[in-house]
């Protein structure tokens, strides 16, 4: 079936991990447009693909998105708290009332502790959509113990990965360690950094990577201090000449060669909330060994899995399980093979057909003949 697709959400040039997951799952779908979601200070020029920008300053922006999104046959909305206009982005629930094709709504964040007005247009999205994804078991899970939804209307598709997966990329006879992804307080780096510190006996000594910009919703508001706190950290541990900071945005083929060149990912965020992190599944089909606190979707992908979990901000802990995978080849080994285990399912167009799946669903019921009393 051939279904044309209609996306709406923040997306490139906009650099934010809703974005990039956006068009990446778009690109895979195939046939369709996104409308944009653009804050004030996004770049405005459109990318291929972008058929409307829905700029958060316009008053009753919504009206124009939902109307070119019911030009598709399904609508897919990507939800985020603070992406949309209103009250905890409360206006993309007047998009979905105003569409007149289905509607399908990717939840990235399902708190625990929601406030009430939170919890409240949650689900009311949920009753406006004709299906729902939540990326992880742990998201579906806690939307069905916390709020009064449809558990029919729900399904778990995981976060898709790129193609990382290959021979080795080695930079020299360190080991590696690294941190992708948009910086900004909650990341953890700092605890990393003191873990670190504590891996300088190791022959040779580990260097670490940290790849990324500064989030620009960070830098709106706190500049760069908390890039620059890292570095007097560093300076502070005596690990500077082993900590590498990479600022410069990397397209896909240089991203690639960076993952392959590490021998573990740490992920050592701060939130406990975490659901979903696309950096993490990104690791996970690399085949890269993983050592990440203990937030949600780690302890769902990890556990007996394809890396180590540890507690959070705890630099012990950080340093003694980043040390036994570089110290036992046979474990890292091990947690490569569990990886490769994982890795096709978590591949785009594999995801992209189960949403594919989904879509269909909803159009086969759009289209359903309606029975008529007395015919």
């Amino acid at each position: 079936m051939t279904i044309r697709y209609g996306f709406l959400s923040t997306h490139p040039p906009t650099r934010c991990g809703l974005a990039t997951f956006n068009a990446a799952l778009a690109a895979h779908l195939g046939e369709g447009g996104v409308v944009r979601v653009a804050a004030n200070g996004d770049d405005p020029t459109p990318a291929p693909g972008v058929v409307h920008t829905w700029a958060t300053t316009t008053p009753a922006g919504w009206r124009d998105s939902a109307e070119v999104l019911s030009t598709f046959d399904v609508a897919v909305v990507q939800h985020e708290y603070g992406i949309y206009p209103g009250r905890d982005g409360g206006e993309v629930l007047s998009v979905l009332r105003r569409l007149t094709v289905p509607c399908l709504v990717v939840l990235h964040t399902v708190l625990t502790y929601p406030t009430a007005s939170q919890k409240s247009l949650l689900e009311e999205i949920v009753a406006a959509a004709d299906a729902v994804v939540t990326i992880t078991k742990a998201a579906r899970d806690r939307l069905l113990a916390g709020y009064a939804v449809d558990a029919a209307k729900i399904s778990v598709i995981p976060h898709g990965a790129c193609d990382y997966a290959g021979p080795p990329n080695r930079r020299g006879p360190q080991p590696h360690l690294l941190t992708w992804g948009l910086l900004g307080p909650g990341k953890g780096i700092e605890w990393a950094l003191r873990g670190l510190a504590l891996l300088r006996d190791l022959e040779p000594a580990p260097v670490y990577t940290v790849a990324g910009r500064t989030h620009p919703k960070v830098i709106e508001h706190h500049g760069e201090a908390y890039r620059a706190s890292l570095h007097q950290l560093g300076a502070a541990l005596g690990i500077a000449h082993t900590v590498r900071y990479e600022s410069s945005y990397l397209d896909d083929a240089a991203l690639g060669g960076l993952v392959r060149s590490a021998d573990v990912i740490v992920l050592p965020y701060d939130s406990t909330e975490q659901v979903t992190s696309g950096v993490l599944v990104e690791a996970v089909a690399a085949r890269i060994p993983v050592v990440a606190t203990a937030f949600p979707h780690a302890v769902e992908l990890l556990t007996d899995g394809p890396g180590l979990l540890v507690p959070h901000k705890n630099p012990v802990a950080l340093a003694t399980a980043i040390r036994r995978i570089l110290t036992k080849p046979a474990l890292a080994a091990t947690l490569r093979q569990r990886n490769g285990h994982a890795e096709p399912a978590l591949r785009w167009p594999a995801v992209a057909q189960r949403y594919h799946e989904v879509a269909a669903r909803l159009v086969a019921a759009h289209h359903r003949p309606v029975a008529v009393a007395g015919t």
